[in-house]
């Protein structure tokens, strides 16, 4: 038999880690997340409803300095959540841990974690037609692109309002960009945007909006571009969107429909940690096209 004797200022791990959970989250409802009941110094952080994950990174890292024993794993700051998620789990490593250490580490990481919810609630996306057909993907897999990024929306609490073609000109798509109304506009180009003059971003422009950023340094998701008209948030989507897999667009969208701020600084710190997985069905591998 081990036995395993607390001295009179350790915290009993079950108590230390609803101590230290209950500091995170001083009002779970608030910050959109609950807390499980302890069990083996143990209490996981649970996402309430989809959103994106919020913390003090610096007060995390700072927290699980402060004794090897007390311990906090999280998802990635940004991490979209769905609703039952769990976004972290404390776990205190031994059987008791010293108060001063527990207070301490409850200090740091007071309030340092919270779920922000979704804030957008429509969305209007705007498919440009190249002259003689869409490009090969619609055309091998009609509908496919349109099917994923209502997918996008619904994980997000979205509802797609409406769907427009127009011709791929600027002066038609900055006429369809003018008249959505929903609370964010979402441009699907026939032809990839590889440049600012390109026709997604010249087509915001001439709708008197403002482009904040065209490019990210997120692979696959190279060539979105970002900007709004008024209030109203423009994301133009990368070709990539036309698949379900995760993709730069998918850490933008979140962020934007749950109604955080994305500057053109936030998108070019992606990069770190922006190596995504390979799309199958991309039709340039970044690894080249085998040789023939």
């Amino acid at each position: 038999m081990i036995v395993a004797r607390l001295d009179a200022d350790d915290v009993h791990e079950n108590d230390a880690a609803a101590a230290l959970a209950a500091a995170l989250l001083p009002d779970p409802a608030a910050a959109g997340l609950r807390l499980t009941a302890p069990f083996t110094g143990r209490v996981n952080l649970i996402a309430e409803a989809p959103g994106v994950a919020i913390m003090d990174v610096a007060a995390l890292t700072a927290l699980n300095t402060v004794d090897p024993m007390i311990t906090l794993a999280t998802v990635p700051p940004f991490h979209q959540m769905r609703q039952g998620g769990m976004v972290a789990t404390v776990k205190i490593i031994a059987y008791g841990v010293a108060r001063r250490h527990l207070d301490r580490a409850c200090t740091l990481g007071a309030g340092a974690i919270r779920l922000a919810q979704p804030h957008l609630r429509t969305a209007t996306l705007i498919i440009t037609e190249i002259a003689g057909g869409l490009d090969s993907t619609e055309e091998q897999e009609p509908g496919k692109g349109q099917a994923a990024i209502k997918a996008r929306l619904t994980a997000l609490d979205m509802g797609l309002e409406q769907v427009v073609k127009v011709p791929h000109h600027k002066d038609d798509l900055a006429r369809a960009i003018a008249a959505a109304r929903s609370d964010l506009v979402l441009i699907l180009t026939g032809s990839a945007t590889s440049d600012t003059d390109d026709v997604g971003p010249a087509a915001l422009r001439l709708a008197g909006g403002h482009v904040e950023r065209v490019g990210m340094p997120v692979d696959p998701g190279n060539l979105l571009f970002l900007g709004h008209l008024g209030p109203r948030p423009v994301i133009g989507l990368p070709g990539c969107a036309r698949s379900p897999a995760l993709n730069g667009a998918d850490w933008v969208l979140s962020r934007i429909a749950c109604g955080l701020t994305v500057t053109a600084q936030d998108i070019a710190a992606m990069g770190i940690g922006g190596l995504l997985k390979e799309i199958p069905s991309r039709p340039m591998p970044r690894a080249g096209l085998p040789r023939t």
